[in-house]
């Protein structure tokens, strides 16, 4: 039986422990990693020093000419579920938005593919207990937003009522059928961020 997240321990042996079975682990994963490879900039260094290379992949190092085509892909060709992950900075000045988009959002990604990727590494262990410390948990808190972000932009979710309507619409639907899985699979990440958040705030 599952179970969301709760806090234990204390000081610097506290931990935010849920349990979920391996399929529950196996999906929350997957698109885990989905969301991962749409947030990944193509180019990372690799110099063999892990730390290194982690802290020169948020950078920009490259020349200032032509920037905003070179080096964010043109907004209007970009996939909306980006845009829900990476919004505009300022929605009044576009050349403002371009260019603080292009100082900063190296680093976004980078930052949240690797929040991604060690929650993907916390769920892919040899137990049904998902144990994290508490850089962890704020890591794997993040990981769940920007999930649900993406989910929700897949299921053109806008508003709390936009969810209703699209469950009254699944409800007549045969449970094999996509739109029913897609809505469970957000409800669940749902109850699993927020039992996360809850043993994060009572820390």
């Amino acid at each position: 039986m599952s179970r969301g997240f709760k806090r234990s321990g204390r000081g610097a042996e506290r931990r935010f422990v849920a349990t979920l079975d391996p399929l529950e682990r196996q999906i929350v994963a997957s698109v885990m990693e989905q969301v991962h490879d749409l947030l990944e900039p193509p180019d990372r260094p690799d110099t063999g020093d892990s730390v290194f290379d982690d802290l020169v992949a948020g950078l920009d190092l490259g020349s200032t000419e032509g920037a905003g085509a070179a080096e964010v892909e043109d907004l209007a060709d970009r996939d909306p579920a980006l845009t829900r992950l990476l919004p505009s900075a300022n929605r009044e000045d576009e050349a403002a938005a371009t260019e603080f988009r292009r100082l900063t959002e190296g680093g976004l990604r980078h930052r949240k593919a690797l929040a991604l990727a060690a929650s993907v590494a916390a769920l892919r262990g040899d137990t049904d207990r998902v144990v994290l410390d508490e850089a962890g948990a704020r890591a794997f808190l993040t990981a769940l937003t920007d999930v649900r972000l993406v989910l929700g932009e897949r299921l053109d979710l806008r508003t709390d009522e936009d969810l209703e309507l699209l469950e009254q619409a699944a409800s007549s639907l045969d449970d094999d059928e996509p739109l029913v899985h897609a809505i469970a699979l957000y409800d669940f990440l749902t109850w699993l961020q927020e039992s996360l958040a809850g043993a994060l705030l009572r820390g």
